[in-house]
């Protein structure tokens, strides 16, 4: 299947710190893609690049045919990049539906922002400020807001953050049903790797910046390369 999204030998530094050092992926349309890592491999990084909060010091982005890098940031949405964050990002002070309206200024898909928080189980809160409501439901909020825009490509950052067991098998089964009802492709960054594994298509590996393992979830936890720097800390299969 033809990659909606290309990242081309790409590098960022900060300082004297690689970031990410010459790394190379594609995503295929209709792919559900994960991307692991240890902390401080750059999978956030990637993300920031890709969504233009950051420009590499090398490489290309290519999105739908597209040069990333020659388009300007506020344009990124416009094209069908939309994403979620590690750390939520929303407006504290307007209501639910209102910061999920606001993904539909830069590019309206086609549902309605109530129609949309009912999808993610939200509509009784519609009215409530999003300041003070649990992180797992800003979580779905701020979901809401990125499908808001009707993306191509949806950049989920560790969605599974600060839920239980059970709510992570109902996430991966979530983001499996959307990828289908919203015709989308997903790029997931995620520490769950029993959910990156359950749910991609294909999984590649960052360590200290650089690419060291792609292929399906078979394939990437049979690599030593991973197993040594990611599958085989304890930690990682929390």
């Amino acid at each position: 299947m033809a990659a909606l999204l290309s990242v081309e030998n790409v590098t960022r530094r900060f300082g004297g710190v690689v970031a990410l050092d010459g790394v190379s992926f594609d995503v295929p349309a209709g792919e559900i893609v994960g991307l692991i890592g240890p902390n401080g491999a750059g999978k956030t990084t990637a993300f920031n690049v890709i969504t233009r909060l950051y420009r590499p010091d090398e490489g290309r982005i290519v999105f739908d045919g597209h040069d990333l890098l020659r388009t300007p940031v506020h344009r990124v949405v416009k094209r069908g990049v939309a994403r979620t964050f590690q750390n939520v990002a929303l407006w504290p002070t307007l209501s639910v539906l209102d910061n999920v309206k606001i993904g539909a200024q830069a590019r309206r898909g086609v549902r309605s922002a109530e129609e949309l928080l009912e999808y993610v189980g939200l509509s009784g809160l519609a009215h409530r400020p999003a300041a003070g409501l649990p992180f797992g439901t800003l979580k779905r909020v701020e979901l809401a807001r990125a499908l808001a825009s009707g993306p191509q490509l949806l950049l989920l950052d560790e969605p599974a953050g600060g839920l239980n067991h059970e709510e992570v098998g109902e996430l991966g089964r979530f983001i499996q049903q959307l990828r289908a009802d919203f015709d989308a492709t997903v790029l997931l960054v995620e520490h769950h790797m029993n959910l990156v594994m359950g749910i991609s298509d294909r999984v590649y590996v960052l360590n200290f910046g650089r690419l060291i393992s792609g292929g399906t979830p078979q394939e990437v936890q049979r690599d030593p390369a991973v197993i040594e720097a990611y599958l085989g800390d304890a930690s990682a299969a929390a």
